[in-house]
C-alpha cells in the first residue's frame, strides 16, 4: 500500500522528470536557433536584414534610443513636441539638411508632467497642419478617464504600452519625462535601470524608436546613472542661450550632441533655438541656426573655461585651432590673455581658476 508520503515523493520525482524534459527541449530549440544564426565571415554578406531607415537627418534612425536632456524649464518639452509633430507631419523641421525629416512617422507622445491644457496649447502652437499620425497619452486624461496612475516602472504597464505601440503601428515613442513616468526607480543606481532596459530592447526589436526627455543635474549632465547612456544612440544636451533677445514668451537654448553613434561630430553642429509666442498669436515662431566655431569658443569663455587645453577638449579641437580663435577674439577686442589663461576683455584672467559653471563641464560638439 502506498503511503501519502510515498505518493508525494513519487509526484515530486515525476514533476522533476517533466521539468528536465522541458529544459532539454528548450535547450535543443535554442541550439537549433544558434546554429541557424551563426555564420562565418564569407556568409555574412548573404544575411539580409531590413535597414534602419533615417527618421531625422543622419543622426536619428529607426529603433534608436535617444535622450533630450537639459535644466528644468529650459525648453526640453518644446523641442521634443516639435520633433514629435514634425515627424508625424513628415515636414522639414529647420531647413537644415542634418535635421531634415524625409517621411512621416507614426508617433505616440506620453506625457507624465504637464497639464492637459498646456499639451493642447503647445501642440496647436507647433502644428503646421492636421495629422492623424500623432497620438498623445496624457497622465491627467488617463486618471480622469480610468482612475489609473501611469508608472512605467511596472512591468505590466511596460508590456501594455509595447502592445499598444504594435497595435497602433507606432514608429517613435516619446517619454516626457524620465523622472515622472518611472516612479520609484532609483535614479543613481545602475541596477534599477535593469527593470527598463529589457523593455527598451523589445521596443528596438520591433523597430520602435524611443526618445526620453530627462533632467540635467547641477553638473550640466543628465541626472542619474550613466548606465542609461550606454545603450543610447544619441544624446542631445540643451544649455542656456546667453544674452537672448527679449522676443516674448517661449524658450531659447542651444542644443549640442553629447553622443551620436549614427554620424560624425561634423554632421551634428550646435544649434541655437528660439521658440517665440507673441501675445495674441496662437502659433509659435520657431527658428534655429548653426553656431559658428567662434561663437562656440566665446561660449566656452563665458562658461568659465580659461585654458586652451580645457577649451580644446570641450570643442573637440586641437590646441592650435583654439589659439587661432583666441588670436581672432583678442584682435576683435572681446578677449584678453595673461600667461596661459583667457578671460573676457575687462576682466583679469585668473591665474588658476577651477570651472565654476556647470555648463562648462559639458563636452561641446
Amino acid at each position: 500500500m502506498t503511503t501519502p508520503q510515498a505518493k508525494f515523493t513519487i509526484d515530486q520525482i515525476l514533476k522533476s522528470e517533466a521539468q528536465k524534459e522541458i529544459s532539454a527541449q528548450l535547450k535543443a530549440d535554442w541550439l537549433q536557433k544558434f546554429n541557424r544564426a551563426t555564420n562565418p565571415p564569407a556568409e555574412l554578406a548573404h544575411v539580409t536584414l531590413p535597414p534602419c531607415e533615417p527618421v531625422i537627418g543622419k543622426w536619428f534612425k529607426q529603433g534608436d534610443l535617444g535622450f533630450i536632456c537639459g535644466p528644468r524649464g529650459l525648453g526640453k518639452t518644446w523641442l521634443a513636441m516639435l520633433l514629435a509633430r514634425k515627424c508625424a507631419e513628415g515636414s522639414n523641421t529647420t531647413g537644415l539638411s542634418e535635421w531634415n525629416i524625409p517621411s512621416s512617422r507614426r508617433v505616440l507622445y506620453v506625457d507624465g508632467e504637464m497639464s492637459m491644457d498646456a499639451i493642447r496649447e503647445r501642440d496647436h502652437a507647433l502644428a503646421t497642419g492636421p495629422s492623424e499620425n500623432i497620438l498623445y497619452l496624457q497622465h491627467e486624461a488617463l486618471f480622469h478617464l480610468t482612475g489609473a496612475v501611469l508608472n512605467l516602472a511596472e512591468p505590466e504597464a511596460q508590456a501594455a504600452l509595447l502592445e499598444k505601440c504594435k497595435n497602433d503601428k507606432i514608429d517613435i515613442l516619446f517619454l516626457d519625462n524620465l523622472s515622472c513616468l518611472f516612479s520609484g526607480m532609483r535614479e543613481n543606481h545602475a541596477d534599477a535601470w535593469e527593470c527598463v532596459l529589457p523593455w527598451l530592447l523589445d521596443l528596438r526589436r520591433n523597430r520602435i524608436a524611443v526618445v526620453f526627455i530627462a533632467h540635467c543635474g547641477r553638473n550640466g549632465q543628465m541626472r542619474g546613472t550613466s548606465r542609461r547612456e550606454d545603450a543610447a544612440f544619441w544624446i542631445i544636451n540643451l544649455s542656456e542661450l546667453k544674452e537672448a533677445a527679449e522676443d516674448g514668451p517661449g524658450a531659447k537654448f542651444v542644443s549640442r550632441f553629447a553622443k551620436s553613434r549614427n554620424t560624425s561630430v561634423t554632421d551634428c553642429p550646435p544649434l541655437e533655438w528660439r521658440f517665440v509666442r507673441n501675445p495674441g498669436e496662437p502659433k509659435a515662431q520657431v527658428t534655429c541656426k548653426k553656431n559658428s566655431a567662434i561663437e562656440i569658443f566665446r561660449k566656452c569663455i563665458e562658461d568659465g573655461l580659461v585654458t586652451a587645453t580645457e577649451i580644446a577638449e570641450a570643442m573637440s579641437l586641437s590646441r592650435g585651432h583654439v589659439s587661432k580663435y583666441a588670436a581672432r577674439a583678442i584682435k576683435e577686442g572681446w578677449l584678453r590673455k595673461k600667461g596661459r589663461n583667457y578671460a573676457p576683455a575687462g576682466e583679469n584672467p585668473p591665474a588658476n581658476q577651477k570651472i565654476k559653471s556647470s555648463a562648462a563641464k559639458l563636452k561641446l560638439k
